[in-house]
């Protein structure tokens, strides 16, 4: 007699049901042509099915929670951190010491930066990994990886790590395999045998690292191969038109789910499909590929979502948030980076007209099933991501818009607050690109120097605005760590010989648990900054306007010093306010009552906002949250 299903398999074969129609048809469309598609489908709902009998009880309960919330992540309650687990305290337990500093500032999302074993020496700044299986060893083990990821469980803290999707580190087992001519292996990369095909890619390809790492292959006389290395030498580039990538990449996010990750941040997706004659660069099959990942969570770990990294114009990145046959299947979250960006350049145009046209034009006003994850600045540079188009409609030129605000951020443009260093100078194009940590590009650093202490106050102001700003919008704000203590660049980089050659490390300085110790009662920008930002966070939480799914909608404020917009939630909406300058500024009371904001209450400050003659008067850099 046969034994009778348990609820546990029970679960699990109604989960794949609900998603087999997300997953099947796209490894058909990838993968059905290949005689040993029938085998691959058969082990790939093996490796699903041992996932979820291994996943532990706790997690398959937060599993179900989920299924019952499944707005878990838009709610307004959600807030991140983002950290080297080395520069915030050194190691994994170290981490478990500062939980009461990420609780007291209101967040509820915390994302380690890389922390999977990375290859020795250069590892691309964690990226280049060679076990996706064990931590880095410098941090910790992977026990504990999980008491941290209890701890923060416990806390109503959900845990996100890297994953990355394009390529592994040449020293992974499966590089070493296919070095040592195992064909098998050799199939799990691209490799070529003569640089003619390389050379045809390289036509149109781009190069994203041109000063350290030219071109997009390297080749290997000791293995006769010449092998696809998109970013780095020691990166070699998965071959993901092999379904057996697909199924151990599959069983890497169920090992990973099941030691509590919540969030997957799928790193350098756009890449992962090649095509002739193309950037290849975020080409359909990328979007079936992403879809049928997020398939296989939902149906082995429904508690985890995806993040998915591609910094790209507005139009290549909505895509991985699911458009057209994905919508609502794909990512879950993404980078907002023209926010980023269009914040960065209003503040140095005092001129809102350009950022108001990007994000009005180039984005709708909700998402199915996903959300942003909003930021004003991260581990990376800040590429000036502004089309010769979107500049030409605003009457501006794109490249000089673009080498402006390289200027003005690097701190040689006459008159500028900002103090950054440049990134990728690329002679050719003239592209520039910019690092600085938020306080530094928001002129903290320089006035702070020169003893300007209006300079100082106004900087403070302006990294308020921002957080303000990234915490209405809509979506997860996230939080780079020490930008909510006002840290500025850290020029030691450049004594160190592992990070003099990339001026990233600027904004990645070490945390500073002096200044964090005075944050609530000392008269300082830094604890200014941290009690400034951890208002903004708690009145995010209290307002339910903010939720992710609540439509947006961008306005024009009829001054072009103000960025404006909408959320239209239906049990009460709130028109946002931001004033980018320096000087007061005033927009019509009519108009603000036109757009549903009679009871003229900022929830920002809790207070009411009295118009003066007819005028909301804004004083500089300031950020109202009108109901």
């Amino acid at each position: 007699m046969a034994k009778p299903p348990s609820a546990d398999d029970e679960i699990f074969d109604l989960r794949l049901a609900r998603s087999a129609p997300d997953l099947f048809p796209m490894l058909e469309a990838l993968y059905g042509a290949r005689p040993d598609y029938p085998a691959f489908r058969d082990r790939l709902v093996k490796a699903l099915r041992k996932g979820w009998a291994d996943r532990p009880q706790g997690l398959k309960r937060l599993d179900l929670l989920r299924d019952l919330e499944p707005d878990w992540f838009q709610r307004p309650g959600m807030t991140g951190y983002v950290f080297y687990i080395d520069r915030f305290n050194g190691s994994l337990r170290g981490i478990l010491d500062k939980l009461d500093y990420l609780q007291d500032l209101g967040i509820t999302y915390v994302h380690l930066m890389p922390c999977l074993k990375p290859r020795p020496g250069d590892s691309d700044g964690g990226y280049s990994v060679m076990d996706y299986r064990r931590i880095n060893p410098a941090f910790g083990t992977m026990e504990d990886f999980e008491t941290v990821a209890q701890a923060l469980r416990e806390r109503g803290m959900s845990l996100c790590v890297d994953l990355v999707l394009n390529h592994t580190a040449k020293e992974h087992a499966w590089a070493r395999k296919a070095a040592q001519g195992d064909p098998k292996y050799q199939d799990y990369y691209l490799m070529f045998d003569t640089p003619d095909t390389p050379r045809l890619y390289e036509q149109t390809l781009v190069e994203v690292f041109p000063d350290n790492a030219p071109g997009n292959f390297t080749h290997y006389p000791e293995i006769g191969k010449w092998v696809w290395t998109t970013f780095n030498e020691h990166q070699w580039d998965l071959n993901w038109a092999n379904p057996a990538v697909f199924l151990e990449i599959v069983e890497v996010m169920l090992f990973l789910a099941n030691k509590g990750v919540d969030v997957l941040r799928l790193d350098a997706v756009a890449f992962m499909w090649k095509r002739l004659g193309t950037r290849c660069q975020s080409e359909p099959e990328v979007h079936m590929l992403l879809q049928a990942l997020r398939a296989c969570s939902r149906i082995a770990s429904a508690a985890v979502i995806h993040l998915e990294e591609a910094i790209v114009a507005p139009a290549e990145m909505l895509p991985y948030l699911g458009r057209g046959r994905h919508d609502g299947k794909e990512g879950n979250l993404a980078y907002h980076n023209s926010l980023m960006v269009q914040f960065w350049s209003a503040l140095a145009t005092r001129d809102t007209r350009l950022m108001t046209h990007v994000l009005a034009t180039h984005f709708p006003d909700r998402l199915t099933n996903a959300t942003y994850a909003t930021y004003i600045r991260c581990h990376d540079d800040i590429g000036w991501a502004v089309t010769d188009q979107d500049a030409a409609a605003v009457g501006v030129s794109g490249h000089g818009h673009r080498g402006f605000l390289s200027e003005f951020y690097e701190g040689s443009f006459p008159g500028t607050f900002a103090k950054g260093a440049l990134f990728q100078v690329n002679p050719l194009t003239g592209d520039k690109r910019i690092s600085g940590s938020c306080a530094s590009l928001a002129g903290l650093e320089r006035a702070l120097a020169e003893g300007d202490a209006a300079g100082a106050e106004m900087a403070v102001q302006r990294i308020l605005m921002g957080h303000a700003l990234i915490a209405a919008f809509g979506g997860i704000p996230l939080i780079y760590m020490g930008d909510e203590l006002a840290l500025p660049n850290d020029h030691g980089y450049l004594d160190d010989p592992h990070h003099a050659h990339d001026s990233r490390w600027v904004h990645r300085p070490r945390m500073d648990w002096a200044l964090a110790e005075a944050r609530h009662a000392a008269d300082t920008p830094s604890a200014r900054v941290f009690r400034g930002v951890k208002e903004i966070l708690a009145q995010r939480a209290a307002t339910p306007a903010l939720h992710g799914a609540v439509p947006l909608r961008v306005v024009s404020a009829g001054n072009d010093a103000v960025f404006a917009f909408q959320r239209l939630a239906p049990t009460g909406g709130l028109l946002g306010l931001f004033n980018f300058t320096e000087h007061w500024q005033e927009v019509g009371e009519a108009w603000v009552r036109a757009l549903g904001a009679t009871a003229l209450h900022d929830a920002l400050s809790d207070a009411r906002v009295d118009p003066h003659q007819g005028q909301i008067v804004l004083p500089p850099y300031a950020r109202v949250w009108l109901t």
